[in-house]
């Protein structure tokens, strides 16, 4: 069994345990941990608690894992961009419409079901299954830069970067509308939304924080290609924030127009660049990925820059 110990600080007294566990161990799911709570494997001094429970200060938190277990996952045979591999880690430049995990819907066809074709046995068994170290996600119609653990202990070394935030990632949007200023930040919490379970929100309820810092590259008429950087990793995170201060992504039909424009079938985004420190040999790594040939092609119709 894998073991996992913290005793609680002060200022996280009464946050749900849950949660406290899925933002101190971000390779692991709240819905795993959540399992565990259920199967009376999450302990608090010692004895099992509810998933319901809340966190009290000086008290140690066990969470003991699930051996690992096969995934009824089939390797297949896919495109893969890769960037960068070495025994340790894998860098892909993910295609646009690729679905990065199995979900309903995208049982297969999926990043996860190439790298298990391309990586064989050498994965990740992380969270209890057998499965390339999926640190962090891009959604299906976000094209870029995503790196994947072949190792526990890569696996390990990238998800404490993320979690410090010291594992860089920068993206290009195309937003709609004009920026008035050059640069900002958006620090707005981000949770489920609450009348759409499809859809994430700016929310006080059940959120947690999220900030995105942004900068504009181009500006187009009535459109701005800006730059986002990550503090944070919500889900949708650029798309939902960006729509919150005004610019919804051009193409994306959740939290922006309804109906395509350009000849979009998804948002206009993608993950430019990648820096992390390597989790076992300590080499700074860094990657670029140019924009794709949908992007530029939906730049070129907007005419010249104003």
């Amino acid at each position: 069994m894998d073991e996992n110990r913290i005793q609680v600080p002060a200022e996280e007294s009464g946050e749900r345990i849950d949660a406290l566990l899925a933002r101190t161990f971000p390779a692991l799911s709240r819905s795993l941990i959540q399992r565990c709570m259920e199967e009376g494997a999450v302990t608090v001094d010692g004895r099992p608690v509810k998933k319901s429970a809340r966190a009290e200060a000086g008290t140690v938190i066990e969470l003991i894992l699930p051996e690992t277990e096969e995934l009824p996952l089939v390797p297949q045979e896919l495109p893969l961009d890769i960037v960068y591999e070495d025994r340790d880690l894998i860098v892909v430049n993910k295609a646009r419409g690729m679905v990065v995990h199995p979900a309903p819907g995208h049982p297969d066809g999926t990043l996860v079901n190439a790298l298990l074709f391309h990586c064989g046995d050498t994965l990740s068994g992380i969270g209890g299954c057998k499965r390339p170290g999926i640190v962090h996600r891009i959604d299906k119609d976000t094209s870029g830069l995503l790196a994947a653990a072949k190792t526990d202990a890569a696996h390990r070394g990238l998800a404490e970067q993320l979690s410090d935030h010291s594992l860089a990632r920068e993206y290009e949007a195309l937003c709609c509308g004009s920026f008035r200023e050059d640069a900002g930040t958006v620090d707005r919490p981000i949770g489920r939304c609450p009348t759409d379970r499809k859809r994430m929100a700016v929310t006080e309820k059940n959120s947690r924080s999220a900030v995105t810092h942004w900068q504009v590259l181009a500006r187009y008429r009535g459109y701005t290609l800006v730059q986002c950087r990550l503090e944070t990793g919500r889900t949708h995170q650029i798309r939902v924030h960006m729509a919150s201060i005004g610019h919804p992504l051009l193409g994306d039909g959740l939290y922006g127009a309804k109906c395509p424009d350009k000849g979009l079938e998804g948002q206009c985004l993608h993950a430019r660049r990648l820096r992390f420190t390597h989790p076992v040999s300590g080499e700074e790594m860094q990657f670029e990925a140019p924009l794709p040939e949908y992007f530029t092609e939906v730049l070129a119709k907007l005419g010249p820059e104003i």
